[in-house]
């Protein structure tokens, strides 16, 4: 199909599919991703999704969680630093433990159980966030507490990912090659706090003096683009860029303007494209085919995210129910979890077999969480 008529079917599905399943109840997003399956090739084979509509799809999670910063209550955020830290900790620890001994137990080898463990330390809070907004749930301490938590668990699972290789490769992991992984996330975040802080706002004041339309808006996707960029640099996720470029764009006086504007852009275009695109790239067929122990791996990481951020928050003196939100919210995964099991692939520590294993647990945990929000948000 032409990629123009693919993009209006997308949009057209984003919209209609997300506001049935509102009418019914549930998020938006849940329809979008049952509307993306829909189409995708994994049931009526209508889109091919070529690489066009998927530069389209990173552009909207982009975007979507320069939203997040945008509407992050800064204060607030100052706050969870610590509680995220130690949900994000436990987290990492849970999951990859019932990864690790689930495998073991099942009779895979210590390598190869050790990257399935690993895989489930990865967090993608990309659906969770849009699924906040909509209820929302963002700017609340649960919904802060989860995007910082999500900030961590991807350094957490770079070094994760860095001590797993090192196993498989040389039998051991180098002290060096984790200090310098710690090394450029502190120079990324410390940079990006005392350079871009005064360099965003001078930035989007010298872009209010050229009269032409919409110029601060354009500066600020420009900011947060390359705020993407210099975190994939520094072997961080773009989308935690372009979440503290939201955070900084905040903080000045052009705020409220450029978030307006980017809420009309993002939902009018990337935003859904990237939410169908969930849907379109969740082959379902996998399920069908899905060995028993995939579908036991995709309750471990479940299980794991719940227990594990759960009594993270806990310990963060969360109240109990508060708790259950966070580890739900933590519940998704999606690029980063693919990405650990290719490298096990490259590796060659995974074959095709064992790899349809974490493909499946992708599948399964953006298929529940809208309905494990949905229901743990109605027990307040």
């Amino acid at each position: 199909m032409d990629v123009f008529l693919e993009l209006a079917l997308i949009l057209i599905v984003a919209k209609l599919f997300g506001y049935l399943t509102v009418r019914l109840g549930f998020p938006a997003a849940l329809g979008q991703l049952i509307g993306g399956m829909l189409i995708g090739p994994s049931i009526l084979g209508i889109v091919s999704y070529d690489e066009g509509v998927r530069l389209l799809a990173e552009l909207g999670v982009v975007m979507l969680l320069f939203l997040a910063g945008l509407e992050t209550d800064v204060e607030e955020f100052k706050h969870v630093g610590i509680p995220a830290f130690i949900v994000a900790s436990m987290g990492v620890l849970i999951p990859f433990i019932l990864g690790y001994l689930g495998a073991l137990v099942w009779g895979y080898p210590h390598v190869q159980a050790l990257f399935l463990g690993g895989v489930l330390t990865a967090t993608s809070v990309g659906l969770t966030t849009s699924i906040l907004m909509e209820m929302k749930k963002l700017r609340t301490r649960v919904g802060t507490t989860i995007l910082a938590a999500a900030v961590v668990d991807d350094v957490l699972g770079i070094i994760v990912l860095t001590i797993l290789v090192g196993i498989n490769t040389r039998g051991s992991v180098y002290a060096k090659d984790l200090l310098i992984i710690l090394g450029e996330v502190a120079v990324y975040f410390l940079l990006g706090l005392l350079v871009g802080t005064p360099a965003v706002k001078e930035a989007l004041k010298a872009s209010e003096k050229i009269t032409l339309p919409e110029t601060v808006t354009a500066m600020a996707i420009a900011i947060m683009l390359i705020f993407a960029y210099l975190a994939e640099q520094f072997q961080i996720a773009g989308i935690t860029g372009a979440y503290l470029a939201g955070i900084l764009v905040a903080t000045t006086e052009e705020a409220r303007k450029v978030t307006d504007k980017t809420v009309t852009i993002g939902y009018s275009l990337f935003i859904p494209i990237f939410l169908v695109s969930i849907g379109i790239e969740s082959d379902v067929r996998i399920l069908t085919t899905a060995g028993t122990f995939a579908l036991v791996y995709a309750l471990l990481a479940i299980i794991g995210k719940i227990i594990g951020c759960g009594l993270g928050a806990v310990f963060a003196k969360f109240k109990p129910i508060e708790a259950l939100q966070v580890g739900v919210g933590m519940v998704p995964r999606m690029e980063v979890a693919l990405i650990m099991a290719n490298v096990a692939l490259q590796e060659r520590v995974f074959n095709r077999g064992t790899f349809a294993i974490p493909v499946t647990m992708v599948v399964v945990t953006t298929i529940v969480t809208p309905f494990l929000l949905k229901w743990a948000f109605s027990k307040e």
